[in-house]
């Protein structure tokens, strides 16, 4: 499948990346644990060549600069887009439709592993403009969504969500309808709408195969944190606790101390007062 849905457990490796990003910024983590994180973060940068990405991170101090690194990841990813370009070429001189697409999806996804964010998106405006099925279009979709996770640009994200709302207008399959159900609960998790992520979330709990954002026990995990902000005790009960509590049970001391403190504080009640976003990877 175009869309990456991913294999049971199996999180987008960038994605992966974005949270560690996340816990490198984040005053609760330890300087000792940091200096294990900005290992990864290095390890995965050199893995998928992320030129961009380790030229932003030396600029905000977050990795040394080395000259040579980059110059060699710049010269693969010259060298990996040149036979993307010849492929594209190929395809449209000798094969079919299908064919020419693939091409150009396979150079858009690479655009993705590298971290070229805008060049990505052009791409796969250029792949859309290829593909005709709603299946298709909604996959590239996901990949775009992916990418605004990543970057956590919300605008991209709440577009993106617009547009795949628009194609399930034309058609589409449930499966990918559902999937979309877990990206937007992720984003209004990620800009503090809880009460509508819970929603979503609790929808999506039979439901559940966006294992390329997060594995199934940290979906249940934000589902019950977005609940217990925003349920009733009751509905709670219902809802949350008679129907997952099994599957949380790599959590549950910590959906204990939650209920504790979320539903005792004011805020908690009101959580569209403070729109300040937080990373939700």
């Amino acid at each position: 499948m175009d869309g990456g849905a991913g294999e049971e457990g199996k999180q987008e490796r960038h994605l992966v990346l974005a949270h560690k990003l996340f816990l490198l910024s984040h005053p609760a983590v330890d300087d000792l644990s940091k200096v294990a994180l900005r290992a990864e973060v290095l390890d995965a940068v050199k893995s998928d060549d992320m030129a961009p990405l380790f030229e932003s991170l030396v600029a905000a101090g977050v990795l040394e600069p080395d000259a040579a690194l980059l110059a060699e990841m710049r010269g693969r990813i010259d060298e990996e887009i040149r036979k993307l370009d010849e492929k594209i070429a190929d395809a449209e001189e000798n094969l079919g439709e299908s064919e020419v697409r693939e091409a150009h999806l396979a150079k858009s996804l690479y655009f993705i592993r590298v971290g070229e964010k805008e060049k990505a998106l052009e791409q796969l405006k250029v792949t859309e403009g290829k593909t005709v099925a709603v299946g298709q279009k909604m996959d590239l979709v996901f990949h775009t969504l992916q990418i605004g996770f990543f970057y956590m640009d919300f605008d991209l994200i709440s577009k993106s969500i617009d547009k795949a709302k628009n194609l399930f207008e034309e058609g589409g399959d449930w499966e990918r309808k559902n999937r979309l159900k877990v990206y937007e609960g992720l984003y209004c998790m990620a800009t503090r709408n809880f009460k509508k992520a819970a929603s979503l979330f609790l929808d999506s709990i039979s439901t559940f195969t966006t294992y390329e954002l997060f594995p199934y026990d940290t979906f249940i995990f934000y589902t019950v944190l977005t609940s217990v902000i925003t349920l009733d005790r009751v509905s709670l009960k219902q809802k949350v606790f008679n129907s997952i509590l099994s599957a949380l049970f790599p959590y549950h001391h910590i959906m204990i101390s939650s209920t504790r403190n979320l539903t005792g504080g004011r805020c908690a009640r009101n959580p569209g007062r403070d729109r300040q976003s937080t990373s939700p990877l």
